[in-house]
């Protein structure tokens, strides 16, 4: 059976999308599937994975149009009657439309995770945007999807909210278990952490001003906010910091592999106040390392207070001031 998962981007490490989707083509793999996995990207590229091919944005030069993400080398190649069955991996962009056209022409069946895209929060950035996508291309789309792929109950629930009445698979993403936790090293202080895309519907606006609420009370105890910025605001979040008075906090840079592991396992809690998430990979790895979570309600992640293992909190500054005080 040949299965092609196809995804805009994949060479973005610190975008969840980027390793569920290769981890899942390589689980499939393992299973006998012959699975292979389609993105924009420069065709030169090495392929370590052995079962990612790229393909090159026809636009890249012109930054406005390039965001469509067209690619006629893609698109045809995705006319390939030896496929059986199409896996796309989020919205908007052309590549997640293409394997429709193709599942339509070669009558085979289309499945589609939507990956978060159609939560409230990621909808409320460029909106008209979306909108148009939608009604040029993006909808007719999903009408075609035979069954659709959600991480969780809620994301299953916006898929209803756009009126879609195909099944949905409620499957979670998975993560790879370390085989060994590296020594937990002894930091000066205590920390709480954040690890995730540096993003405004990631609510880390609100986790300053909770940790602002609180840091007079734990002297002991440090914020470090990490991971990639998105479109400036990082900087934001240092005016922010600055103008709150907050003290030791700091915001960083992107990790991975081996040193997000390690800093998984160094910090004594870790915070998630984001406002949409269809899942939170960082959750899953955080628990892995033996890490306690803080997770508001915009994840899917109630199990954390029914395993005794976090909290599941309200938005707002207020409710995560609160369970760090706890």
């Amino acid at each position: 059976m040949k299965v092609i998962h196809c995804v805009s981007a994949i060479d973005n490490p610190s975008a969840g999308t980027t390793y569920s989707v290769d981890r899942l083509t390589s689980a499939v793999r393992l299973e006998g599937i012959d699975a292979h996995l389609y993105a924009l990207g420069d065709p030169a590229k090495d392929d370590a994975s052995g079962f990612t091919e790229r393909f090159p944005n026809d636009f890249a030069h012109l930054p406005v149009i390039a965001r469509l993400g067209r690619s006629a080398r893609l698109r045809q190649r995705l006319f390939d009657p030896t496929i059986d069955l199409f896996h796309i991996h989020g919205l908007w962009m052309l590549p997640n439309v293409y394997p429709a056209d193709a599942a339509r022409l070669l009558d085979r069946p289309l499945m589609l995770s939507p990956h978060g895209m159609l939560g409230p929060a990621a909808l409320a950035y460029s909106a008209w945007k979306k909108r148009l996508a939608w009604m040029l291309w993006q909808g007719q789309a999903l009408r075609q999807v035979d069954c659709f792929r959600a991480t969780c109950q809620e994301e299953a629930l916006e898929i209803r909210r756009y009126g879609l009445r195909q099944p949905i698979a409620i499957i979670p993403n998975g993560i790879d278990l370390p085989e060994k936790l590296p020594a937990r090293h002894e930091l000066p202080r205590k920390r709480v952490i954040s690890i995730g895309r540096i993003h405004p519907k990631k609510g880390l606006d609100r986790l300053i001003r909770a940790w602002v609420m609180v840091q007079a009370e734990f002297p002991g105890w440090e914020c470090v906010i990490i991971g990639p910025d998105e479109g400036g605001h990082a900087e934001q979040l240092r005016r922010l910091g600055q103008e709150l008075k907050a003290e030791r906090l700091s915001i960083a840079g992107p990790i991975f592999d081996a040193e997000k592991l390690q800093v998984l396992t160094d910090a004594d809690l870790f915070a998630l106040p984001t406002l949409n998430e269809n899942f939170a990979m960082t959750v899953a790895e955080s628990l892995a390392c033996q890490t306690p979570v803080i997770s508001t309600k915009g994840a899917p992640w109630e199990a954390l207070e029914v395993n005794g293992c976090g909290w599941w909190i309200d938005h707002g500054p207020e409710a995560m001031a609160a369970t760090l005080r706890s």
